[in-house]
């Protein structure tokens, strides 16, 4: 699949660039992206919710009241769930939710997510760039330049650039990342992908090991 290189005045350079059928033309596998979704949301999670449980409440151990003769029901602590104040029944506790999912199956999603890209013509090759310092205006323009500046994008350089990071920081609708760091959520969760052209190199030699 070829597909037009960009400058980021949002002009052809008259190159083209081929996408690898092996990353950008497969059948996209659904259980193969929805294992890796998971396990990436999963990660996301902190697991730190914890609510006290009956012997964990701090209060008086007297009995509430006699055992006999109140025409009430037996009370022995005011621990019980039963009471306001009372522990919480079978309550969360903390625990992480890693899900396991080998490489195989999740070089298999990230595929799966940049072929339905490239099927859905989502894909944009831009030449590599940077910028002297950060400038939020200057990253604008050229997703303006592209005509996706309306559109949930996914900027993919193929090594860490600070300026271009802090640039795109305050924009709600784009974000920056390295191609080592690409992830399938990433890809599945913007409209549009823009790539460098370093970048596809790298992604090609992920995906491809």
């Amino acid at each position: 699949m070829e597909v037009a290189v960009y400058t980021i005045e949002g002009k052809e350079t008259g190159r083209t660039v081929a996408l690898d059928e092996s990353i950008f033309g497969i059948q996209p596998s659904r259980q193969a992206l929805y294992l890796d979704v998971k396990r990436i949301l999963a990660h996301k999670r902190q697991g730190t919710h914890k609510t006290k449980e009956r012997a964990e409440i701090a209060r008086t151990t007297k009995k509430h009241h006699r055992q006999k003769g109140t025409g009430g029901a037996r009370h022995g602590s005011l621990k019980s769930p039963i009471h306001r104040g009372g522990g919480t029944v079978f309550g969360p506790r903390p625990h992480d939710y890693v899900v396991n999912l080998n490489a195989k199956t999740i070089r298999l999603a990230r595929k799966s997510a940049l072929s339905t890209k490239a099927a859905e013509s989502a894909i944009k090759i831009v030449e590599d760039f940077t910028f002297e310092k950060p400038k939020t205006k200057d990253f604008l323009n050229i997703l303006k330049n592209l005509q996706i500046a309306d559109k949930k994008s996914l900027v993919v350089l193929s090594e860490k650039n600070s300026n271009v990071y802090l640039s795109s920081r305050n924009l709600e609708r784009s974000k920056v990342v390295i191609a080592s760091e690409l992830n399938t959520y990433q890809i599945i969760s913007s409209q549009v992908l823009l790539i460098s052209e370093s970048a596809l190199g790298k992604i090609k030699d992920q995906l491809n090991n």
